[in-house]
């Protein structure tokens, strides 16, 4: 990818979607708008909510004031486990188009694999099929889908999935997983992709910002650890979702089209993986322990 181009990939079903998106994950609906308005406004058109996030609603305002034309803006949103099921999946994409106020999403994915519940999981992919089918999403994929919970799902679909989140960043890096997607034709994105889930989630890891790897290869570019990691994604072919709240943080993360990593720079921050994870084990994701009701649009 040439410097000074921010580029959009292509989707395995022919569906182009900007590699960088803006997110919104644990941001509070009271401030959505204003960081989803600022993302908009700095150049963003790729927007990537969740009916968990409990900000879909405040994400489709935020477009609505924004009056660029809807075919201009990149809509992703995922279904959360707890709407799992061929119907209450459905359903789901009721709510959720409901909340954003739109009538076509370009992107619908399931947030989560329910390992202990899988043919919950095979049958609201099946319903992801049946609304691409019938021209309500332009796309579906899954997020937080390993290795097996891919080859599982793959022994009953007829789409493959076009896109696999995943937490991706230089500490954690998911290789295997990176391995099966580009095997299967699936793009990955990254969610956490400068590792802020390494140091908001429970304080006892080292910061990325403050990595000295990331600093020194910034320092040479005169760009932020932010930048620098961010570019380290687009260079490598995944798309990856910033987010912020603050207004020079999402500009900053915006600008990363005007350097380029050389090959030795990639291949240090490559060796920065320390194999730690930092959101929750994906076998640990059950009903349970983390179902919990998406209310209606």
């Amino acid at each position: 990818m040439p410097a000074n181009t921010l580029p959009d990939l292509t989707l395995n079903n022919g569906v182009t979607m900007p590699a960088l998106g803006f997110g919104v994950f644990q941001t509070p609906p009271a401030e959505t708008i204003a960081a989803v308005e600022a993302a908009l406004q700095t150049g963003y058109r790729h927007i990537d909510t969740a009916a968990a996030y409990g900000n879909e609603r405040e994400v489709g305002e935020a477009i609505r004031r924004s009056e660029l034309d809807r075919a201009d803006i990149f809509i992703e949103t995922k279904v959360w486990i707890s709407d799992y099921g061929y119907d209450a999946t459905l359903h789901a994409f009721d709510k959720a188009v409901g909340k954003l106020g739109v009538d076509q999403l370009d992107l619908l994915i399931l947030h989560q694999a329910l390992p202990s519940r899988f043919d919950l999981t095979r049958e609201a992919y099946r319903a992801l099929e049946t609304l691409l089918t019938d021209g309500k999403v332009r796309a579906i994929g899954v997020s937080n889908f390993m290795v097996e919970h891919l080859d599982h799902l793959l022994e009953t679909a007829t789409v493959t999935p076009a896109v696999n989140q995943i937490e991706v960043h230089p500490y954690f890096q998911q290789p295997a997983v990176l391995a099966a997607d580009k095997a299967h034709g699936i793009l990955t994105q990254a969610w956490s992709p400068i590792g802020g889930i390494t140091f908001y989630r429970d304080g006892k890891n080292s910061s990325t910002l403050d990595d000295p790897t990331i600093r020194a290869i910034g320092d040479a570019h005169n760009k932020t650890a932010a930048q620098v990691m961010l570019r380290w994604h687009l260079q490598q072919g995944r798309s990856a979702i910033p987010k912020s709240v603050t207004p020079s943080r999402i500009a900053e993360n915006f600008a990363v089209t005007d350097f380029e990593l050389t090959d030795a720079e990639l291949a240090s921050i490559d060796a920065l993986d320390t194999g730690v994870r930092g959101g929750p084990e994906p076998e640990a994701i059950t009903l349970e322990s983390f179902g919990r009701a998406i209310p209606e649009a």
